[in-house]
């Protein structure tokens, strides 16, 4: 698939995170062709306490993007609950009125109160609705006019082609971050342990609900609420503890990544891949990421994106340092059996 020279493709659209204004500026002045945020509350995945916009910062982020020939994209992918709809058409109103260039959802009823209610804005599919099919893709085109899918992190490039000639939308791919192979977004392990919602919330492990206890022999032991998550020896680095990425011992096996290994994805070398396969949107994960990171992450990704254009091949060995547990994967886009 890589036969094709990359400067014969559409150069794809570099998409970067941003959970703070601070942090969208730094994104468009790394060289971001658009940027996705979201607004504080539970409208969007990323609740996290500390990030996300007011209206008025959105409104403010909108033009200093625009200024510089950047995307703002909206997210206000998290599920509605019951009984508060309101909050949701409210964030979808507000983030029209400050003219954003798209709104991302995830829920039915927020991409039909978008096209009965603002029938010209342009509306992308969130990862976190799931989409991984041509016909579920389809059926969102045709009852709801989605302009863009974010696919789900489970198909390898070969199937996002297929995907792509039997859909009328555009295709987004994530190609940095983390891998998210949790149902996407939807993961209740947190829920289960804390009471708190990823989503609703916004953290997968609520810092008040963290504790770190060290034994005369220098173990420490990581705990999400009364539940151990990790246990790390002395002098061995101890990372924020996670419930899927943490070490268990279950039935024959001992102290090991029972869901997932810390492993940030990684597909640099696979985006001449992705652009013959299609997609037109290149999508780094991590609002809850500092500006230095973002920084860091979207620069590389310009150089890189730019670079094949030019028909080179960039050297992008340095993003190695900023992956989780400094280990990459091409996770399922490379093959099913990446586990």
């Amino acid at each position: 698939m890589s036969n094709m020279p990359f400067s014969s493709m559409t150069k794809p659209e570099l998409v970067c995170p941003a959970g703070t204004p601070a942090g969208l500026r730094t994104a468009v002045d790394a060289g971001a062709d658009a940027v996705y945020c979201g607004f504080q509350g539970p409208t969007n995945a990323r609740n996290f306490p500390g990030l996300n916009f007011t209206p008025r910062q959105m409104a403010d982020a909108v033009i200093y993007a625009r200024d510089r020939g950047a995307k703002v994209l909206a997210a206000i992918n998290s599920f509605p609950t019951a009984g508060r709809t309101e909050i949701w058409k409210k964030a979808t109103d507000d983030a029209v009125a400050c003219g954003v260039d798209a709104v991302i959802v995830a829920d039915i009823g927020m991409a039909r109160y978008l096209m009965q209610t603002h029938p010209h804005q342009r509306v992308h599919l969130s990862v976190q609705a799931g989409a991984s099919s041509a016909e579920a893709i389809r059926y969102w085109c045709e009852k709801f006019n989605i302009k863009r899918v974010v696919l789900p992190r489970i198909l390898t490039v070969s199937e996002i082609k297929a995907v792509h000639d039997e859909i009328p939308c555009e295709i987004e791919a994530f190609v940095f971050g983390n891998i998210g192979m949790m149902a996407e977004g939807r993961c209740s392990l947190t829920n289960y342990v804390t009471g708190s919602s990823t989503n609703m919330d916004g953290v997968c492990s609520p810092a008040h609900h963290v504790h770190y206890d060290e034994d005369d022999d220098g173990t420490l032991t990581s705990r999400l609420g009364d539940t151990v998550i990790d246990q790390f020896a002395c002098g061995e680095t101890a990372g924020y503890p996670t419930i899927c990425k943490g070490r268990y011992s279950t039935g024959p096996k001992d102290n090991f990544y029972a869901f997932e290994e810390p492993v940030s994805l990684n597909l640099t070398h696979l985006l001449p891949d992705l652009m013959k396969a299609g997609v037109t949107a290149l999508k780094i994960e991590g609002r809850q990421r500092s500006r230095a990171y973002v920084r860091s992450v979207v620069s590389a990704f310009r150089d890189a994106v730019d670079g094949y254009a030019r028909g080179d091949v960039p050297d992008v060995s340095h993003l190695l340092a900023l992956t989780e547990g400094h280990r990459e994967t091409q996770g399922a886009f490379r093959s099913k059996t990446w586990r």
